[in-house]
């Protein structure tokens, strides 16, 4: 097997430019270069890219992906693929999942029939920002949330994200009106929001006016609450604020 670097982007789907930078470092040179400067890739490349390839599609860093393939031993390299092919099936029942549940809210629709929560969301990775969770409040904080959260039961899972959803259309309404973050319904509502979070954490006035902050801040959570209307994250933020020095340290 003797491809260049045209045929090696045909059939990959990669740029020739990312190739060339996966030469420049280091990750995938080619077999050989041919005298018009073209680069030459053989089976062994090929079967470089492919194990590259699964590995970028599971998310891993570059820098990682290159100490995983440069290994000698032949046996770590096939434990490794069997890993990877393991959670790319893994990955592939979840998103079946995923199809079957989007297929069942297709027919519900269509045909005017009730869905349950469960049904709904069933396939959806719910673990998905726990590193991230873990990273930001720390390893016994997510912890004592997914307990809390077990807890609950369906039933009550429902529940608790009916109520989130309760007071954040509320709070769309009053920022469509332009409503004062003092204003008493505001603050009722952000009181609501206060309970709603301390299930699973009792925020003090800084980690509490921080968590607003980051509800405008980060762009994922500002689209949770604006999906409602415009300026409901910023609302929210500003009421947290003044509802914050209520709050103890």
């Amino acid at each position: 097997m003797d491809l260049d670097i045209a045929s090696v982007a045909r059939a990959t789907g990669l740029t020739s430019r990312t190739l060339r930078h996966y030469d420049a470092i280091g990750l995938l040179p080619p077999a050989w270069t041919a005298h018009d400067g073209r680069r030459r890739y053989g089976e062994a490349e090929l079967l470089r890219l492919q194990h590259i390839l699964v590995l970028r599609e599971l998310g891993v860093p570059l820098e990682t992906i290159a100490r995983i393939v440069d290994t000698d031993d032949a046996q770590v390299t096939a434990a490794l693929m069997r890993e990877h092919h393991t959670a790319l099936l893994a990955e592939r029942d979840r998103f079946a999942a995923l199809a079957a549940t989007v297929e069942r809210s297709l027919t519900r629709i269509e045909k005017g029939l009730p869905m349950t929560a469960d049904d709904m969301f069933e396939g959806f990775d719910h673990a998905a920002y726990e590193p991230e969770a873990r990273e930001r409040w720390g390893d016994d904080a997510v912890a004592r949330s997914n307990a809390a959260w077990k807890r609950l039961a369906p039933d009550g899972q429902r529940a608790h994200l009916a109520e989130h959803e309760a007071i954040a259309e509320a709070l769309a309404r009053l920022a469509t009106a332009d409503a004062d973050p003092a204003a008493a319904e505001v603050q009722a509502l952000v009181a609501r929001h206060h309970a709603w979070v301390s299930l699973f954490w009792t925020p003090g006035r800084e980690a509490y006016a921080g968590l607003g902050r980051m509800y405008v801040d980060d762009p994922r959570f500002r689209a949770t609450y604006d999906k409602n209307g415009d300026g409901t994250a910023a609302l929210l933020r500003d009421a947290i604020a003044i509802h914050a020095e209520t709050l103890p340290d």
